[in-house]
């Protein structure tokens, strides 16, 4: 019996220190992600031609 009481505490301490961790890393990624979109609206915004001067073409 105290050897499955052992197993028990061992796999609730276990949870416990990897919960912290999963937690950051699934915060960290949804960070990132949102970043890589902002990223991606920016570049599309530059290319885009807003921002691009107007070329005078000579017309014939």
């Amino acid at each position: 019996m105290s050897n499955q009481n052992q197993n028990s505490q061992l796999i609730t301490m276990g949870l416990s220190v990897a919960t912290f961790p999963l937690l950051a890393g699934l915060m960290m990624m949804k960070n990132i992600s949102k970043d890589f979109s902002e990223w991606g609206e920016q570049s599309e915004e530059i290319f885009r031609g807003d921002r691009l001067p107007l070329l005078k073409f000579p017309h014939e």
